[in-house]
């Protein structure tokens, strides 16, 4: 059964048997925003462009890489993003991920000693006014999801109220095998470029 991140919740990435995992998936899920519009009061469909990141720092605490809608492979080709999602879901949830960032652990390196997972929201749209927006922690593929470790609830959780931009959490090397720290925490940020700094400078 998945459990419910909590801040500062840390999980430790390994199947049932007690094997380490290898490959990990963070995946984002929200709709558009409907708001009313005109005199009769029509409902318009607003489109919601989150951008979820991935954020690679050596043991040194230096930023080493980024994985992000401009850049979909990492360095290392251990990280690969889905690609951008301008708009986020129309009819309601689907159920799967508009973003996802897979991680295959054993292609990430040996330089590579915390990986920072971020959240931003691109045209600056309230995480409360966001529908359903949520992360999901799981074995598997974007495609086909194999054991779901965590959830985080973002558009229900009233602290993300009046933010654009959060650090979702982190992988981290801990006695020679990866963690994930879950930290959950909204960022005074306008974009990417200004939480990375946060990130390097107060996570990491």
């Amino acid at each position: 059964m998945a459990i419910s991140l909590q801040k500062g919740q840390r999980v430790s990435l390994e199947k049932s048997d007690g094997s380490s995992l290898k490959k990990v998936c963070f995946g984002v899920n929200w709709g558009m925003i409907e708001k009313k519009s005109g005199w009769f009061g029509r409902k318009k469909k607003e489109a919601v462009d989150l951008d979820a990141s991935a954020a690679i720092f050596d043991e040194k605490k230096e930023l080493i890489d980024i994985v992000y809608f401009g850049k979909l492979i990492s360095d290392c080709r251990g990280i690969i993003h889905s690609g951008d999602d301008l708009t986020g879901d129309e009819d309601g949830d689907d159920g799967l991920d508009n973003e996802v960032i897979e991680v295959d652990l054993s292609l990430i390196g040996q330089s590579a000693d915390q990986v920072a997972f971020l959240l931003n929201s691109y045209k600056g749209q309230d995480f409360k006014d966001i529908p359903f927006a949520s992360i999901r922690i799981y074995e598997g593929t974007p495609e086909r999801v194999v054991n779901l470790f965590a959830t985080y609830d973002v558009a229900n959780d009233i602290k993300f109220a009046g933010s654009v931009s959060m650090i979702m959490g982190k992988l981290y090397i801990h006695q020679n095998n990866w963690k994930f720290h879950a930290i959950g925490d909204p960022t005074p940020d306008r974009d990417l470029k200004e939480t990375i700094i946060t990130v390097g400078d107060q996570y990491i």
